[in-house]
């Protein structure tokens, strides 16, 4: 899961899909990062970490980190909240292997960015569990 900052989306999304395969008994590797480097080693937004705490899900001991090149041999998915970010992960890639593994999270729309606006936070985390949710039965497929 890729956002800007791996503070607000992708933590979400990394932990909602790891908090669900877990329940599935599911031994997947999940994982965030973000394209920039200002939170690296940071904990998630303290509004995401609340917002997943409402929905049961603990977020808190994840840290963010950047996106790297490393990340292309590590996972068969790289999912991406938005299309500036999603150019800029493929503009990372050396192959058309590489490429394949990258799409949006949401498929054609983008998960919009709450930091700048508190009362997104619900929504937000709402369209990323429904999309877990399809992730989820797609990727067991």
């Amino acid at each position: 899961m890729v956002c800007l900052g791996n503070i607000c989306r992708s933590p979400l999304a990394h932990g909602i899909l790891a908090h669900m395969a877990k329940e599935e008994h599911l031994n997947w590797e999940i994982d965030s990062a973000g394209t920039g480097n200002w939170h690296v080693g940071q904990c998630p937004d303290r509004r995401s970490i609340a917002i997943a705490k409402n929905y049961g899900v603990d977020i808190s001991t994840q840290r963010a980190r950047q996106f790297n090149k490393n990340d292309f041999q590590l996972y068969d998915h790289i999912l991406v909240m938005d299309h500036e970010n999603f150019a800029d992960v493929l503009d990372m890639t050396e192959n058309a292997d590489e490429k394949a593994k990258v799409r949006l999270f949401l498929g054609n729309d983008i998960v919009p960015d709450p930091y700048y606006d508190d009362d997104l936070f619900d929504s937000v985390y709402i369209m990323i569990a429904k999309r877990c949710e399809i992730l989820l039965k797609e990727l067991k497929a």
